[in-house]
């Protein structure tokens, strides 16, 4: 199966079968879910929705967050990964946010970077979901399973996963694909042993082929 057609069949399976996918974070604006995004890195969905109700409710807009405390915040969020520095990050960016683009969530990626505890992963959900931007986040599910079932080709960091997919895409599925790519990762294609029995796209994976499929006819680049 060649590159192109390994993206039509993905783009055909998923379009028909989750058109529409969306992050499993939950929040009401903007504002909320640029705070999960920041709060899920190295975290699951799970623990930071069980969180962020409480944390919404004492701060619901930049303006709250900024007059907080590092401590106060702390205390929201201490069950979630690396608190320390995410209740860092989380007022720091409450603070710039109001001086430098007077409380609105910037929609260019390049501005979002900077923000504290924004890398070019959060920056592209933000970008993607709330501005339906034409990009697309690469964590650690969308990085394994783009380069395990083969719409990647040895792609080494998050980046050049990203450049790929940007490539080779259409650009109106980009934000959905993220999406596509997470769920799959986190239900199907799990890190240590992918539920390959359960997988209901074999028939376009590189990485089946391999393991079951071995001594057939291999799959051409």
């Amino acid at each position: 199966m060649l590159k192109k057609d390994r993206f039509r069949e993905f783009v055909a399976y998923f379009s028909s079968h989750n058109p529409d996918a969306k992050t499993e974070l939950h929040y009401s604006n903007a504002f909320e879910l640029l705070v999960a995004v920041i709060l899920s890195a190295q975290c699951t969905d799970k623990r930071i929705n069980q969180i962020t109700p409480k944390l919404f409710e004492r701060f619901p807009d930049p303006e709250t967050l900024a007059a907080s405390s590092v401590e106060e915040v702390f205390t929201y969020i201490r069950s979630v990964s690396y608190p320390n520095n995410k209740a860092k990050h989380l007022v720091g960016m409450a603070k710039m946010l109001l001086e430098k683009f007077d409380g609105v969530i910037p929609s260019d990626i390049n501005d979002l970077q900077k923000l504290p505890g924004v890398g070019r992963k959060t920056a592209n959900v933000i970008a993607s979901v709330v501005y339906d931007a034409p990009a697309i986040a690469v964590d650690t599910h969308v990085f394994r399973v783009a380069n395990r079932i083969g719409l990647t080709n040895n792609a080494k960091t998050p980046l050049a996963v990203e450049k790929q997919l940007v490539q080779y895409l259409p650009k109106n599925t980009l934000a959905v694909a993220h999406h596509w790519l997470i769920l799959h990762g986190r239900y199907i294609c799990v890190a240590r042993r992918p539920k390959c029995e359960e997988c209901p796209i074999t028939y376009l994976c590189k990485y089946y082929e391999k393991v079951y499929l071995k001594g057939e006819k291999r799959i051409s680049e």
